[in-house]
């Protein structure tokens, strides 16, 4: 007699189908696992046996066979536990076998028999409603699991419980969604004195999506300003929370289960790999660029990160996605994300300043600038020098315009994008293409006349006119005007950083 019992195994996002089929038959007691696992799995076998011992019941002396089809996919982590567990317990007619068809499956076991969080239970969740069955899945995880829909959710502290709700001792209650609390304080606009003109490149980046890059000596605020973004960012929607929940959910990162609508801001540190900024691994994990889906992502000392990684930003910036090749896996992650970086203008920070540069100064600025290529620099939208304060900025009030009242206006500008790309497919101007920004950009005699001046002398790329062309319906978006000006297009070039030698005059 075979039992079986359906778990996943994860693709990336996607949560495929497993059939767990486990055996008790005769001959020398032995258990196996076959089917590709890798050794988490195959060290279920001692997590199970031991759990099954701590709820009063010993695996028979027979040969067991648990395969894991189809034999030909890869089986990675822990959650394989309950469904073998459960597989050995319908096979040893302790649990019915009719019920656990209805059911997938998945959970790590301690020795005590507690059941203890896994990775995926969301992506998990949307699997199970797509195959028109019930989850089981740990206690903590059943909120997580219940934002999935119509779905009944079994949220079993541990084995015992399970055992006792098929048997009718106990009722196990549909767990509810679970909320983050949103309580945590933003920092605020009205900590940052002076540096109007980077403040308002934030609103702007803020309301269009754009990536931006600060540029500046040491102690200018680049950092600073890059953390109060989160605060002038509109919250997630419901469906975005959702997408954003599959990824962390995937990296084993909710909180207990608990959604939240706050947009992600990732800080990774500069000596961050590849595969840590692009995913990858050996299972293929999702990396920073997808953690900050729907989010920001903040690379502080940009020209010190290695230039592979660098360079491997540059296909998740353009097309909203990371792709990982590996031999035994290729997996695909949502990367839809805002870039903002900072870095010092050379080495040393202090390219302006005669009195404190270094004795290689303007030679290294060069130097240390080229670590950014040439492509990089180019799928950056907003340019950003961030002048060192003077002792009257510091000792200046604070200034009367906070980070809420920036917000209301970014909301409004992405208000007006919604409703302009609600059948398009797009959220904010940033990810608009160029076909379409074309027919939404409604540029007047004089916009376009400096605009085409500026590609000619400025020599801009194809890419960089786009660009442009996307910062100036942002500009007129938070303006309230539904046509793009000369003012517009000005402010937008702005914020290019020209090539040595090139101007407008």
């Amino acid at each position: 007699m075979v039992a079986h019992i359906t778990t996943v195994a994860f693709m990336g996002l996607e949560a495929r189908p497993v059939d767990v089929q486990v055996q008790v038959a005769g001959g020398m007691p032995s258990f196996a696992i076959v089917g590709l696992p890798d050794k988490a799995v195959n060290e279920a076998k001692e997590r199970v046996r031991a759990a099954l011992t701590a709820v009063g019941l010993a695996l028979p002396p027979k040969r067991i066979t648990v395969n894991l089809s189809p034999a030909d996919l890869p089986k990675e982590g822990s959650h394989y536990d309950l469904p073998i567990a459960l597989g050995l317990l319908v096979a040893m007619e302790v649990l019915p076998r009719e019920d656990m068809a209805e059911l997938v499956a998945l959970g790590e076991l301690s020795l005590d028999g507690r059941l203890t969080p896994v990775p995926g239970v969301l992506p998990a969740a949307m699997a199970a409603v797509a195959l028109d069955k019930g989850l089981v899945c740990p206690g903590p995880q059943g909120g997580e699991a219940a934002w999935a829909g119509a779905l009944s959710v079994l949220a079993a502290p541990d084995l015992a419980a399970l055992i006792g709700h098929f048997k009718g001792s106990q009722v196990l209650p549909q767990p509810e969604p679970q909320l983050l609390d949103a309580t945590e304080r933003q920092p605020d606009l009205k900590d940052i004195k002076g540096q109007e003109t980077a403040k308002r490149a934030l609103e702007v980046a803020a309301a269009g999506g754009h990536n931006l890059l600060f540029v500046g000596p040491p102690g200018a605020g680049k950092s600073m300003l890059a953390a109060r973004l989160p605060g002038l960012l509109p919250p997630l929607d419901a469906t975005e929370a959702l997408d954003v929940s599959m990824i962390r959910s995937i990296s084993g990162l909710l909180d207990n289960g608990r959604i939240g609508r706050t947009r992600p801001f990732r800080t990774p540190h500069h000596s961050a790999s590849m595969p840590a900024l692009i995913g990858g691994g050996t299972r293929a994990r999702p990396g920073e660029v997808s953690l900050a889906h729907k989010g920001v992502l903040f690379l502080d000392e940009l020209p010190e990160f290695s230039r592979p990684a660098l360079e491997a930003l540059r296909q998740p910036l353009e097309t909203g996605r990371a792709v990982i090749a590996r031999a035994a896996a290729h997996v695909s992650y949502p990367a839809r994300f805002q870039l903002i970086a900072a870095m010092n203008p050379c080495r040393c920070g202090h390219l302006d300043d005669p009195g404190l540069a270094c004795s290689r100064a303007p030679r290294c600025a060069a130097d240390y600038q080229s670590r950014i290529s040439g492509p990089l620099f180019d799928r950056i939208d907003l340019h950003v020098d961030v002048a060192a304060l003077t002792a009257a900025d510091l000792t200046r009030p604070p200034p009367a315009e906070g980070s809420a009242e920036v917000a209301a206006r970014v909301a409004d500008a992405r208000a007006r994008q919604a409703r302009r790309y609600a059948d398009l497919g797009f959220a904010t101007n940033a990810e608009a293409d160029g076909d379409v920004l074309a027919r939404v950009a409604a540029l007047d005699a004089a916009g376009t006349a400096l605009l085409e001046q500026a590609v000619e002398r400025l020599r801009l790329s194809a890419r960089g006119y786009h660009r442009v062309l996307r910062v100036a319906r942002t500009l007129a978006d938070l303006a309230g005007a539904q046509a793009l000006g000369r003012a517009h297009v000005a402010e937008a070039l702005a914020y290019r950083r020209l090539q040595p030698g090139l101007s407008l005059a």
